[in-house]
C-alpha cells in the first residue's frame, strides 16, 4: 500500500530531524501536529543535501550530489520517490504549493560548497546565505501560513532576516570545523586566522540586527507555528549570548554548545513568555 510507504517516508524525516538535531527537533515538537510533520520533511531534504556536500569526504560528493539532484526533480516532478526522505518531501512540496525557485536557489547554494571555500564580498556572502537559509525560512513559513499567499508576502522578508541569524550563528559556532576541517570561510572581509573582539563584535551585531527583525515575524505568525518558531529564536539567541561572551580565540579553537539542561531551561522560560504575552 503506498499509504503505508509514505508513513514510512514521514517517520524517515522525523528520525534524520531527531537524529540531526536536538535543538530544531525540540523547536519542531512545539508546533501543532497538523504542520509538524511538514516541517521534518523540510528539514530532512535540506539536511541529507547539505551532508552529501559537508561529510562525505570519501566519496565522490559531485557524483552523490548529482544523483540526488535528478532524484529530487523526479519526485518533484513524478510526486514520488522511492528515496524516503525525497518522498516525504514532495508530498510537503506539492501540498503547501513551495516555489521551486526557493528549491533551485536552495540546491544552488549546496551545490556552491562542492567548489567555493571563500565568500569574497558581501553580495557573495548574501547570496549563499538566501539559498543556504533564507530560502528554508520560507519553505516553513509556506507549511506556517498553509496557503495564504497575502500572510505570506507580509512575513516574507522576517522569515529571510530569521533564516539568515540562524545561518550566521552557526557560522560563528562552527568556525573551527568549517575553516580547518572544510577550509571554508564565509564572513567576507573577516581574517579568521587573525580573529579579534573587534571583528567579532562587528559579526555579532549584524546578527542581532536580523534578530530583531525576525522576531516582528514571530509575533504575527498564526498560533500553529509561533511557539515552536520562537523556541527556535530562543535557543539561537542564547547560543548568540554565549559566543558573544567567548573571547574570539576560544571560539576558533573550540565549538560552542547549549548544553541539554539549558535547552529544557529555555524551553521553559520560553512558554512563560509565551503564555504571558511577553515575547
Amino acid at each position: 500500500m503506498k499509504s503505508l510507504f509514505d508513513t514510512i517516508s514521514y517517520n524517515s524525516s522525523k528520525l534524520v530531524t531527531k537524529t540531526y538535531s536536538t535543538s530544531f527537533s525540540l523547536a519542531t515538537k512545539m508546533l501543532y501536529s497538523s504542520i509538524r510533520s511538514h516541517i521534518y520533511n523540510i528539514y530532512g531534504f535540506v539536511r541529507f543535501a547539505d551532508e552529501i556536500v559537508d561529510s562525505f569526504h570519501d566519496y565522490n560528493k559531485e557524483e552523490l550530489f548529482n544523483r540526488f539532484n535528478e532524484d529530487l526533480e523526479l519526485a518533484l516532478k513524478n510526486k514520488i520517490s522511492l528515496n524516503p526522505i525525497l518522498n516525504s518531501f514532495q508530498h510537503t512540496y506539492h501540498k503547501y504549493n513551495i516555489d521551486k525557485d526557493l528549491v533551485d536557489a536552495f540546491m544552488n547554494s549546496m551545490r556552491t560548497d562542492l567548489y567555493k571555500t571563500k565568500y569574497l564580498t558581501e553580495e557573495e556572502f548574501k547570496a549563499y546565505i538566501y539559498g543556504s537559509a533564507d530560502v528554508v525560512g520560507l519553505m516553513c513559513l509556506k507549511v506556517f501560513v498553509k496557503g495564504d499567499n497575502e500572510k505570506y508576502n507580509e512575513l516574507k522578508e522576517t522569515a529571510m532576516a530569521l533564516g539568515s541569524a540562524f545561518q550566521k550563528v552557526n557560522f560563528l559556532r562552527d568556525l573551527k570545523a568549517d575553516f580547518e576541517g572544510l577550509n571554508r570561510s564565509y564572513f567576507p572581509n573577516t581574517d579568521l586566522k587573525n580573529l579579534d573582539e573587534t571583528s567579532k563584535q562587528k559579526i555579532i551585531d549584524d546578527i542581532e540586527l536580523d534578530f530583531e527583525k525576525g522576531l516582528i515575524g514571530i509575533k504575527k505568525l498564526p498560533n500553529e507555528a509561533k511557539f515552536g518558531v520562537f523556541m527556535a529564536y530562543r535557543y539561537y539567541r542564547q547560543l548568540l549570548k554565549k559566543l558573544k561572551k567567548t573571547p574570539a580565540l576560544q571560539i576558533k579553537n573550540a565549538r560552542i554548545r547549549v548544553s541539554n539542561p539549558k535547552k529544557v531551561e529555555l524551553l521553559m522560560r520560553s512558554y512563560i513568555k509565551y503564555q504571558l504575552n511577553l515575547m
